[in-house]
């Protein structure tokens, strides 16, 4: 009966770091980031889970009336935020698993 002891000991240790990671990836991902292209042109600023909050044009661009351009810094602006953001959660979660003792890679 040791041995089933040991098990719930585990699963209730279990469920409480996933509880935890869990805590952690949604404070993470609240995390703000801006990223910006063509200089400084199209700024994005989302929030680490994926969450666009603004975006803003310089009116040069505009004057410009390159359409393409322009969705092209959207685009390219967007893309940077999400891929930091996702970096900031991975970072987050690696930080977290090592705390618990768990080897990288496995959350």
């Amino acid at each position: 009966m040791k041995f089933s002891g040991n098990i719930q000991n585990m699963l209730k240790q279990a469920e409480k770091i996933k509880e935890q990671i869990e805590k952690l990836q949604a404070e993470a991902g609240e995390k703000i980031i801006e990223a910006s292209a063509g200089g400084g042109m199209v700024t994005v600023v989302a929030k680490a889970k994926g969450e666009v909050i603004s975006i803003k044009i310089e009116p040069e661009i505009i004057k410009d009336g390159d359409l393409e351009m322009i969705q092209d810094l959207i685009t390219a602006a967007v893309n940077e935020a999400l891929n930091r953001g996702r970096e900031i959660l991975k970072e987050e979660i690696s930080k977290a698993a090592s705390g618990f003792g768990l080897p990288p890679g496995l959350i």
